[in-house]
């Protein structure tokens, strides 16, 4: 992964096993439309704490799930041998976005503020989101400086509970009582 820079990967997806007998792979993806999986033509697969990359050459839907063809991969021996395998990409690829947008995997490790009582209050930073069906979930964990060492789940809801996201300052400001 020469080039690469490691925070910069963004897991996508991971590869659940062969298709066929000509070197397709089964593909479970984590993007929010499935197939913009396969927007990305260089994908790199992790093996252990290495990465691999890999040139995708086709992909399409198939039944449920998706199918996807990777360069010299040409036998179903061949793409066995990457079934479990993580698919990352070079998140410094994905398009740009408008201004006041982002990408979910920005809100990770961002501090989440609330003012009460007439201050600013650190309720903790971003760990991950949680994909609830009614609402998305904001899971934060205490860090220096946070109000006490809870962890937290706030509804995302822009409007209601989050009120603003400032990409540039990695903060995101949130109606929410600090007992909650």
């Amino acid at each position: 992964m020469a080039g690469h820079d490691p925070d910069a990967m963004l897991h996508v997806g991971t590869i659940t096993g062969a298709y066929g007998i000509k070197g397709w792979v089964k593909v479970f993806a984590l993007t929010e439309e499935r197939e913009s999986i396969f927007d990305f033509s260089r994908w790199y697969l992790a093996d252990g704490a290495a990465f691999h990359d890999v040139e995708f050459v086709d992909g399409r839907l198939h039944g449920k799930g998706l199918i996807a063809q990777l360069r010299d991969v040409d036998s179903r021996t061949a793409a066995e041998a990457l079934r479990g395998r993580e698919i990352w990409v070079d998140a410094r690829e994905l398009p740009d976005l408008d201004d006041g947008d982002f990408y979910w995997h920005e809100l990770a490790g961002m501090e989440v503020w609330t003012e009460f009582k007439g201050r600013e209050i650190l309720l903790g930073r971003v760990d991950h989101l949680l994909e609830t069906g009614a609402n998305d979930v904001l899971v934060l964990k205490a860090c220096p400086g946070s109000v006490d060492q809870r962890q937290r789940l706030l509804p995302y809801t822009p409007g209601a509970v989050v009120q603003r996201v400032r990409r540039e300052e990695k903060r995101i400001d949130v109606d929410w009582h600090p007992e909650d």
